[in-house]
């Protein structure tokens, strides 16, 4: 029961990372109703290999090294949010443009591994619920909630069956998602503009916040510098 119950645990804790709204899933979006079901999978899979990425660069303390130095952090989320910008204005350009014109689907992968690796919210993830997945040990589910449910839901954290439920429901959600948005962009005609739209906004909108974090956090490091160094 213990195996079943990793597995299922893993499976939700990559559909949480997975799901929610995001730069992420707005490339996939954008890609699944421009160019079809396999160039929005293939987008998925490069968030996905980023996250293996940063699971390796957990596990040897990398990506603690990077948080742990604000202006090296801070870089990488303004790289991040100008690739944001830039691909939000790559969204919008096609909404004239019929949206099926030959793109590469290597395209939707290359976009969301770049923005992926350089996301701070899941080099966050890593950083705090990534280490607990994988430092071996147990997790009581149920028993932080209640002592009479003690023992019913039991977690093996840090084995290969949690990662694999990880990885898997990642996965999961690459396939179901763009699937979704195909079969709905053929039932109605506008569906794809309309996300395309979403997507560009959405884009812009997580690129401007980057930037504003990466010149906030500079800002920062720049002021103690200076104290520092007058002090």
């Amino acid at each position: 029961m213990s195996l079943v119950s990793t597995l299922l645990a893993g499976a939700v804790f990559g559909l949480a990372l997975a799901a929610p709204p995001g730069p992420m899933n707005a490339v996939i979006a954008e890609q699944s109703v421009r160019n079809g079901w396999t160039a929005g999978f293939r987008a998925g899979l490069g968030a996905m290999t980023a996250d293996l990425l940063f699971m390796v660069g957990a596990l040897v303390g990398v990506v603690a090294v990077v948080q742990r130095y604000p202006a090296v952090h801070a870089a990488m989320v303004a790289v991040g949010g100008v690739l944001m910008l830039y691909f939000a204005y790559g969204a919008a350009k096609e909404l004239d443009s019929g949206f099926r014109d030959g793109q590469s689907e290597a395209t939707g992968f290359q976009r969301a591994f770049v923005l992926a690796i350089t996301n701070p919210y899941q080099m966050v993830f890593w950083l705090t619920v990534g280490v607990g997945l994988l430092e071996p040990g147990t997790l009581d589910v149920l028993g932080t909630v209640a002592a009479s449910q003690a023992g019913v839901l039991v977690v093996e954290t840090g084995s290969s069956t949690l990662l694999f439920g990880f990885f898997g429901g990642i996965l999961c959600w690459t396939v179901v998602f763009p699937a979704t948005l195909v079969a709905a962009e053929r039932r109605v005609q506008q569906f794809a503009p309309v996300v395309a739209g979403v997507s560009a906004l959405v884009l812009a909108g997580f690129g401007v916040y980057f930037l504003y974090d990466a010149a906030t956090t500079l800002g920062v490091v720049l002021a103690e510098t200076v104290e520092t160094l007058s002090s």
